[in-house]
């Protein structure tokens, strides 16, 4: 009764006060119809309180995210599954689940009534122009009289998240030599040209070529078996992202820090599906990103990546280094000067094709005239040891500009290490 009086709402308090003061008034005065409404006005809410708090349901919850990932500017549909365990049937619910501020407004829906062993499926949209990681739940189900007196609040646990990736667009092929780290179209090499009865097979791993099921094993061990004589060459990559909050201008999703997290985003995917086999560097460091889905590893990293108040990009440049092997290196560049250019530009050498995307932060609302001309001398800088340049303004996507990565720098790098 204790918990049913707490979950009075404004109306039952009211109710109860009005009752209360129409008794007392009744006493004062002597009227006895008077009494017999405080009574019926005061003992509606008593009763409401009382069935409310000994009411009793068992009700289970299920929550579904479609997609579990969404492109920022996106939709996702959620959907609801209530079940009624118990096999009385329950009175009036109000459900409320718990988004945050990004995803739009709390959704609120009403069951008037759910049958014993009943289900009810409710869907709802989010969507969130921003990146992240956005944990949707828990389910709050509030249990109410008929007359709006009490509300009785119970919540689930369970609670499942959203992620809100960068928007990604499909680039144009363009052919980069270089790329491919050990060479050859097939991209397999021989390390044994022993017979059928002398490889050395190992357990099979998802993702292996069934063609190299070795039967004669699988039949001994009772498990998938495969040569060990075909070896993948895998054909690698890094990608750079600047990250650096002095190197950005604009503010929102349409700021230069966003542009440049939804084109690392697309380049990754894009070259991903070619194949590539990506690591992902930042001005503070490598990245780590899972063996399998290398696409969805990238995105679900790029969702979360924020400026950083790195000064400069040592740290990026020195994880470049130490990865070693790569074919192609991509960065993602927001405003630098032209001696930051070079200690960039230097890791390339022959065998490495080096493309970089420069984000012309001029361009964005908050860009001086000085970083204009900085942008060139980055050119010349980056185009005289061998990059290739894709500038990429405001308002311009990178889908439109990729092409440019097809074209060899500008100037030739001469034996002292200038440009000729």
């Amino acid at each position: 009764m204790r918990t049913g009086l707490r979950a009075l709402t404004s109306r039952g308090r009211s109710f109860l006060a009005s009752g209360i003061a129409a008794l007392l008034m009744a006493v004062i005065l002597g009227e006895n119809d008077l009494f017999r409404i405080g009574v019926l006005v005061t003992a509606l809410p008593l009763l409401a309180a009382m069935v409310v708090a000994r009411t009793r349901y068992r009700l289970s919850c299920a929550r579904r995210l479609d997609p579990p990932r969404a492109e920022a500017g996106g939709e996702a549909t959620v959907t609801l599954r209530l079940e009624n365990v118990t096999r009385l049937p329950t009175g009036l619910l109000l459900i409320e689940d718990t988004v945050p501020y990004a995803l739009g407004v709390r959704p609120r829906f009403v069951l008037d009534r759910v049958e014993a062993r009943g289900v009810r499926e409710i869907d709802y949209r989010v969507r969130s122009d921003l990146r992240g990681r956005y944990t949707i739940g828990p389910l709050s189900i509030r249990i109410a009289d008929p007359f709006g007196l009490v509300e009785l609040a119970r919540s689930f646990t369970i609670s499942d998240t959203l992620v809100v990736t960068p928007h990604v667009a499909a680039l144009p092929h363009v052919r980069l030599s270089g790329e491919w780290t050990g060479g050859g179209d097939s991209r397999t090499r021989s390390v044994a040209a022993a017979g059928d009865d002398d490889v050395a097979p190992r357990e099979y791993r998802q993702g292996d070529d069934l063609r190299r099921v070795h039967w004669r094993s699988t039949a001994r061990h009772g498990e998938l078996m495969v040569r060990r004589e075909e070896q993948q060459w895998q054909s690698r990559g890094a990608l750079l992202l600047d990250t650096r909050r002095h190197a950005h201008r604009g503010e929102g999703p349409r700021s230069s820090f966003e542009v440049a997290v939804s084109a690392a985003a697309s380049i990754g995917v894009h070259l991903a599906h070619e194949g590539l086999g990506l690591r992902l560097v930042t001005d503070q460091g490598a990245e780590h990103l899972t063996d399998t889905g290398l696409s969805w590893s990238l995105l679900d990293t790029l969702a979360m990546v924020r400026n950083s108040p790195a000064r400069s990009l040592e740290m990026g440049v020195s994880a470049l280094r130490q990865g070693g092997g790569d074919g192609l290196i991509v960065a993602v560049l927001g405003s630098l000067d032209p001696e930051e250019a070079r200690e960039l530009a230097r890791i390339r050498h022959s065998g490495i094709t080096g493309v970089a995307v420069l984000l012309d932060v001029s361009t964005w609302e908050g860009g001086e005239r000085q970083a204009a001309d900085d942008h060139q001398a980055v050119q010349t800088v980056l185009a005289g040891y061998g990059w290739r340049i894709v500038r990429l303004p405001a308002g311009t996507s990178i889908a439109s500009v990729w092409q440019d990565a097809a074209n060899r720098g500008r100037y030739a790098l001469n034996p002292t290490g200038g440009a000729a």
